[in-house]
């Protein structure tokens, strides 16, 4: 089922609330420039072993509201936490994916982790996100030709080869999204870290990071292993920034085992 939370005055963010009686809650928080869609390979296994699957849209993304303002780290967070306030969560795992996984790390710190009781960071923007010369070159592309844009990001994205139908599917979901929200996003990356968040964490995380990633280097998930006290790392050796998709068998079989 899917339905709209207000935000805050005039902002209302989407959420697909799959299996909302299952035992165990997973809330999963996309990467850019996407929305919740694409965890489908996620919500065509998990549900049917028992879990409540949850996907929100960013605000300017997805199905979700696209005002002009509130790309920031701390609004962002925000918006997780009046979901989780709105559904009165707990005892969810909040996955997070890219910078997605770098909002979640926000959340963790700036809510204290409210209602959430396990972490994943799935190939995520930590402890810092991505360098000028990197984000003025998307944000130039987003306000020039935002479809080749993201044609390069798809091209980037996986190690393993995909098709046609399945670029042309994974465009669409970044079209969807808002220009403005697309730009803003990629400025708060450059602008923004979460390399304090880090030690502000306590509860049992996940770090799943695929070793082929040109958008999010290995090398930064390892980093972020290093900084969250008792975390675990899992390499994922066929993988570029998609493993919820590339290998996506052993990604749901891991989040399972994890949750436990």
């Amino acid at each position: 089922m899917g339905y709209y939370i207000t935000v805050e005055p005039g902002v209302n963010i989407f959420v697909e609330d799959i299996n909302p009686k299952g035992n165990k809650t997973i809330l999963f928080i996309h990467g850019w420039p996407l929305s919740h869609k694409q965890f489908e390979y996620q919500f065509n296994v998990l549900p049917a072993m028992g879990f409540r699957c949850i996907g929100i849209d960013w605000r300017g993304f997805g199905n979700s509201d696209k005002p002009y303002t509130g790309y920031n780290l701390d609004r962002m967070a925000d918006d997780i936490r009046a979901v989780v306030g709105a559904l009165q969560l707990n005892n969810v795992t909040l996955a997070g994916h890219s910078t997605g996984g770098m909002i979640s790390i926000r959340y963790m710190a700036r809510h204290q982790g409210h209602g959430v009781s396990k972490l994943v960071l799935i190939d995520a923007a930590s402890p810092i996100g991505v360098t000028a010369e990197v984000a003025e070159q998307f944000i130039t592309g987003t306000l020039n030709d935002r479809p080749k844009m993201l044609q390069d990001v798809t091209n980037i994205f996986f190690f393993q080869h995909i098709t046609g139908p399945f670029a042309d599917w994974f465009l669409q979901m970044g079209l969807q999204a808002a220009s403005w929200a697309t730009a803003s996003i990629m400025a708060m990356l450059r602008d923004e870290n979460v390399y304090d968040d880090l030690g502000k964490i306590i509860v049992p995380t996940l770090i799943i990071h695929g070793i082929h990633d040109k958008v999010v280097p290995f090398a930064r998930g390892e980093e972020t292993h290093k900084l969250i006290k008792g975390s675990q790392l899992v390499p994922f050796q066929y993988s570029g920034h998609g493993a919820f998709w590339e290998e996506r068998d052993r990604f749901n079989k891991v989040l399972v085992q994890f949750i436990g």
